[in-house]
């Protein structure tokens, strides 16, 4: 866990050793304060959410059945981890395309890993980087490269009205 390992088996114990301390209420999941409502009204709109982890699939329903707004679960259609293969390969993202049976270009991957990015715009999928106080740094060239947004609610505007997302220019990231 100390060099960050993404192998099924470790993200797999670590859920188990999880589940009590989220059970016994010692632990929560967090998540920034936009994300839920942003997820309440784009499902509201029709839009169907997936998570995509290096945690597994149980963890991840650990997490989102114990976050200070409760169990939201139901926001999402469904889950993938580590089974489905790196997040830096674009192979896992055409799996995923298909087993949700949408095509590619009608998905937005959210992310804070240029590698995933990369990944997934390879497949077809679009992509924001997701930049928020605490992540990696962005180089240059990725802000050049690829999309971001600072915050969901910039995905409910650019649903109302399909606004430029910020490409490098206007980019203030702090770290």
């Amino acid at each position: 866990m100390s060099q960050n390992r993404k192998t099924t088996a470790l993200k797999q114990l670590q859920g188990h050793i999880w589940k009590d301390a989220y059970k016994l209420g010692e632990i929560k999941g967090e998540l920034f304060s936009d994300v839920v409502p942003v997820l309440q009204q784009l499902k509201e709109m029709g839009m169907k959410h997936y998570i995509y982890s290096s945690g597994s699939i149980a963890s991840q329903k650990l997490l989102f059945s114990h976050v200070p707004e409760g169990n939201i679960i139901d926001l999402f259609s469904g889950f993938f981890d580590t089974l489905t293969g790196s997040k830096v390969e674009s192979e896992s993202y055409k799996k995923i395309v298909e087993e949700i049976n949408v095509k590619a270009d009608e998905i937005m991957f959210l992310t804070d890993n240029p590698k995933e990015v990369a990944a997934a715009t390879s497949a077809g999928v679009k992509c924001r980087i997701v930049i928020r106080d605490g992540n990696e740094a962005l180089s240059e060239d990725d802000l050049s490269k690829f999309c971001t947004i600072h915050s969901f609610t910039e995905l409910i505007k650019k649903e109302e009205s399909e606004p430029s997302v910020s490409k490098k220019k206007n980019l203030k990231t702090e770290k």
